[in-house]
């Protein structure tokens, strides 16, 4: 193993601010290990988006992250894992690791035999989720929710704000009245509406998000390829760097909102 590789950063990307909810989990999982974010945010939301757009748009950013280089990405984004993970991994010559709905698990909590999965319209309408469904889903009834709108109000950070919990609590509705009693939040957006949420459906149903289990996958798939970190802890403030195609001081004042501290946000222009 090269030491050089095994310390370079991990990429990790979304749409724009929903993946910081992965990258939080990572940043707790793994201590030893430096950060790169980008939020596509000039380009988001990807989950309105056709599926040559978000491939092409993914595949921008990778080979952007190649170049620092990373030592492994992480597509922290629901929509752009279920439509563009199989043309990254055949491009990129790192590890990547991807995301999606938890609707395994969910399958095995839910006491109802009732499942909601709360998605963007195109995670929802993908092949990847129909699978998930096919394979998980026998015993037990998968409901998805596309939820348009949403992405766009955490974009804004506008979190607890009375339109946004009305929008939950339309989308919540149909799925409480069908009997289901674990939700499945299948964006990384929604986590930063988790407690809007939680409120709404009440302490008898079970909400879940993935950020933790990609976290430990990917460190499953570092130490199995002999790619983790040689170095101490690394320094709070300086192991994450943040890129993003938006503009730079409206994601600044959001980035540094959700993620609990001022940062700084680098520009990127990709093709």
């Amino acid at each position: 193993m090269n030491s050089n590789i095994a310390n370079a950063p991990i990429g990790v990307f979304d749409s724009g601010v929903g993946g910081l909810t992965v990258l939080r989990a990572v940043h707790h999982q793994l201590p030893s290990e430096r950060l790169l974010y980008v939020a596509d945010s000039g380009h988001a939301p990807y989950g309105e988006r056709n599926a040559d757009y978000i491939t092409s748009r993914c595949l921008d950013i990778a080979r952007f992250l190649q170049k620092q280089p990373v030592k492994a990405m992480v597509v922290a984004c629901n929509t752009a894992s279920v439509i563009a993970i199989k043309q990254l991994r055949e491009s990129c010559s790192v590890p990547i690791v991807g995301i999606e709905p938890a609707i395994k698990p969910a399958a095995q909590a839910t006491r109802s035999g009732v499942v909601g999965v709360l998605a963007t319209s195109q995670t929802t309408a993908s092949d990847g989720v129909k699978k998930l469904c096919e394979l998980y889903g026998k015993d037990v009834e998968v409901i998805l929710k596309p939820c348009p709108g949403l992405v766009d109000r955490i974009e804004r950070a506008e979190l607890n704000t009375a339109e946004t919990r009305q929008m939950l609590i339309t989308y919540l509705s149909p799925l409480l009245d069908a009997g289901a009693d674990t939700i499945v939040l299948g964006c990384t957006h929604y986590p930063f509406v988790r407690d809007v949420i939680q409120s709404i459906v009440g302490d008898s149903v079970t909400v879940i998000e993935p950020g933790a289990a990609v976290a430990k996958q990917l460190s499953r798939r570092l130490d199995e390829l002999q790619l983790s970190s040689t170095m101490n802890p690394c320094n709070e403030e300086s192991r994450t760097s943040f890129y993003s195609t938006g503009e730079v001081g409206d994601v600044t004042k959001i980035i540094s909102s959700l993620w609990g501290r001022s940062v700084f946000i680098q520009s990127l222009r990709t093709t």
